[in-house]
């Protein structure tokens, strides 16, 4: 025969048979439950929030679409950078392909320099002013350019000697 007898304290607070304080007016963290009872202002909260999300969450994943649209044209790695490093990639491509030829020429005047008489023969005419044996060199000046003729000084008629 079990007697199920609440017996008050002072604070006014009703107490079981054992002696302990009920659970069900126990306070809490808001949230937590309490003998199957749950403190009913989160919930309410929790309730706004999943009603807010739901009526935003559109708008949420188009604004997490553009910033990742944006990031992907106009960032470190975006589309605009890519294009700018295979601009940059072709150039350099290019001058390599200038300096190649440049170098295979070069190599070529080596070659011919170092093998052919006719070329060693007509460097050493032309840079050295060597000749034969029995040769005799005229050098004739060439005709002044425009760049190098003496300026005469502008008649001023200002001023009189």
């Amino acid at each position: 025969m079990a007697v199920d007898a609440s017996v008050g304290n002072r604070a006014g607070a009703p107490h079981s048979a054992s002696g302990e304080p009920d659970r069900l007016y126990e306070v809490g963290r808001p949230g937590t439950q309490v003998d199957g009872r749950v403190n009913e202002q989160p919930v309410a909260f929790l309730e706004q929030m999943r009603q807010f999300l739901r009526r935003n969450m559109s708008i949420f994943l188009l604004a997490g679409l553009v910033l990742l649209l944006v990031q992907d044209l106009f960032g470190t790695h975006g589309v605009l950078a890519m294009r700018r490093a295979q601009k940059q990639a072709a150039q350099v491509k290019q001058e390599i392909e200038q300096i190649d030829q440049e170098n295979r020429r070069l190599e070529d005047k080596v070659k011919s320099l170092k093998s052919d008489p006719q070329a060693i023969e007509r460097i050493a005419r032309e840079e050295m002013g060597l000749a034969r044996p029995g040769e005799y060199i005229f050098k004739i000046p060439s005709k002044p350019t425009g760049a190098s003729l003496p300026l005469s000084p502008p008649a001023d008629s200002s001023t009189k000697p």
